[in-house]
């Protein structure tokens, strides 16, 4: 199953969603957003592409903008606060900020390997945020993009294919490929795509 890996859009209308993403995302099956979303025209321009999935933040000061998010997009089926899915027998977690108590930074790349952490915590910490285990964690919020592997876990974040690394420049997003006996998640720069 081939998955498009997007989040971080913040844009007020799809007008300025990139078309590179098109080609990026060309024979995907599914998409899914891990938050950043402002607006449910994101989610229709995303569909035109293939089905999508979506989470954000539903409550605290940190929602990307507190009333359109709460009115529009809480009651679009499409989005949850925290989601977990079963694609081709792997367990996927989704969620826009991921939150691993005992890191202290948010979730970058090479931030959870130079933690040091005991072996058993990043994959107890998981499970806590998911109220269940995972074998992919799929999330968005740093404008960074990531894939790394931590106790069998891994981590994707797409980055932002509109600010990426908060630059207001041509970004992110990823491409997930999966199979029952395998995962393997990419990074698209999409000014190569150009």
């Amino acid at each position: 199953m081939r998955i498009g890996l997007i989040s971080d859009t913040r844009l007020n209308n799809a007008s300025g969603m990139p078309e590179q993403i098109i080609t990026a995302f060309d024979g995907v099956e599914l998409i899914l957003h891990a938050g950043g979303i402002q607006t449910t025209e994101i989610l229709d321009w995303l569909e035109r592409i293939a089905p999508v999935k979506a989470v954000g933040r539903l409550e605290g000061g940190q929602a990307e903008q507190p009333e359109p998010f709460l009115n529009e997009l809480a009651n679009d089926p499409r989005v949850s606060p925290i989601d977990v899915m079963e694609l081709e027998g792997h367990r996927v977690g989704m969620v826009n900020e991921l939150f691993l108590p005992l890191v202290r930074d948010e979730i970058m790349p090479g931030v959870i390997k130079g933690e040091g952490l005991r072996e058993g915590l990043i994959s107890t910490m998981v499970e806590e945020q998911f109220a269940q285990p995972v074998d992919i964690v799929v999330f968005g919020r740093t404008l960074y993009p990531l894939v790394e592997e931590h106790e069998g876990i891994l981590f994707v974040n797409s980055g932002s294919p509109t600010l990426p690394k908060n630059l207001n420049r041509l970004g992110n997003v990823a491409v997930m490929e999966l199979t029952t006996d395998n995962r393997e998640a990419t990074i698209i720069d999409l000014r190569e795509l150009n």
